[in-house]
């Protein structure tokens, strides 16, 4: 049968070489390569085409939410695991990115080898505290989205911003005057309660009110 090809990909060299003992135990593992960011971790993926990936969360540079979003975009069969300290730490990004898995580093050796190979048998697993969290954010999102009331049209120019659209552009886009736009945007932020653009696209993405292409 043949090894479960992985990729590490943490930014601290002793939690790397202690990821890579543990799985080299298991006979049906192999670790393809250590790297240190994310970045590097897009850069082998595309190079090996990995089965799995401990994917760290916070790493400099390029993080693991970003890495994870390119790589599964690039090669959705690899199968990427989050790593984290923290319950709480990026959750829903990391779920929304695409992982397979979200652990936290505290967990159990044979515990991470098991997720590896739950993983590759097409479950998805969460540690129950992380589970816990996301239910929390997901509720939360949906919570706001029941209170944020926007009218379709305001909805349609919260989209353009979010895509960098300026008043001029969302006027011929939407076959309305820039006059128009602007009333729009000032009711978008009342309703949000954001004092700019940035804060609107901010909040927009964050609370799924519009989506990212």
């Amino acid at each position: 049968m043949a090894k479960i090809r992985i990729l590490i990909a943490d930014d601290h060299a002793l939690v790397r070489e202690g990821l890579r003992k543990l799985l080299e135990r298991d006979d049906s593992l192999e670790v393809l390569e250590e790297v240190g960011d994310g970045q590097g971790a897009i850069n082998v993926a595309r190079k090996e085409r990995p089965d799995v990936i401990l994917m760290d969360v916070n790493m400099p540079g390029t993080d693991g939410i970003v890495a994870t979003r390119v790589i599964k975009r690039e090669m959705p069969s690899t199968k990427v695991i989050a790593l984290t300290i923290y319950e709480d730490e990026e959750v829903v990004d990391m779920v929304k990115a695409g992982v397979s898995a979200y652990v936290l580093k505290d967990v159990a050796g044979s515990e991470l080898i098991d997720t590896i190979h739950r993983v590759m048998a097409g479950e998805v697993v969460i540690h129950p505290r992380v589970a816990k969290r996301l239910i929390k954010e997901i509720n939360r999102s949906e919570q706001i989205q029941d209170t944020v009331k926007l009218t379709r049209r305001e909805k349609d120019v919260l989209a353009l911003l979010v895509k960098g659209s300026s008043n001029k552009d969302m006027a011929e886009t939407m076959f309305i005057s820039e006059k128009t736009v602007k009333n729009h945007l000032t009711s978008i932020f009342r309703k949000l309660g954001v004092k700019d653009r940035t804060q609107a696209a901010v909040y927009a993405l964050k609370n799924n009110i519009v989506a990212e292409d």
